[in-house]
């Protein structure tokens, strides 16, 4: 990332205000290499304006359910880690969709299915789909299979 082609760099908190991203999310997404910084002579973080796009393209991906690994990978196909234009958020998020319409589906079934449930994480029910699709856990024999440790 370059800012000296930038008059105004923007501080940490200044992306923060901006985007509405808590400053410690920020620094989180530096770290995950989602977004990037120089720092100025007095060592403070300073990024280009275009960040406030890529920020926007984060959390967007967020919202929709996109792991931040995806995002990643996804944002390092651009070219020499610019900012997403709308033809490559069109392009990104075609990668997605795939994704999206199989929990979608998967939703939307646990959705219809949760009226069958009687909530009381019963593993002797076996019709239940939430807790124990396919009756798995009966398969395994008598007693208690999902025992946290």
């Amino acid at each position: 990332m370059k800012t000296h082609g930038d008059p105004h760099p923007l501080s940490v908190g200044d992306v923060s205000a901006r985007s509405g991203v808590a400053v410690s999310a920020l620094h989180f997404y530096e770290r995950e290499g989602l977004i990037h910084s120089v720092r100025n002579a007095g060592n403070q973080r300073r990024y280009a304006r275009d960040v406030l796009r890529r920020v926007a393209v984060v959390k967007v991906a967020q919202r929709a359910g996109i792991p931040l690994a995806a995002i990643r990978e996804a944002l390092e196909t651009l070219p020499d880690a610019r900012t997403p234009t709308q033809a490559d958020w069109s392009r990104l998020s075609r990668r997605w969709r795939g994704d999206l319409d199989a929990r979608i589906a998967q939703l939307t079934k646990l959705r219809d299915q949760l009226d069958g449930c009687i909530g009381c994480g019963c593993l002797s029910l076996k019709a239940c789909p939430l807790r124990n699709p396919g009756d798995e856990a009966g398969s395994e024999g008598p007693g208690a299979r999902y025992l946290e440790t």
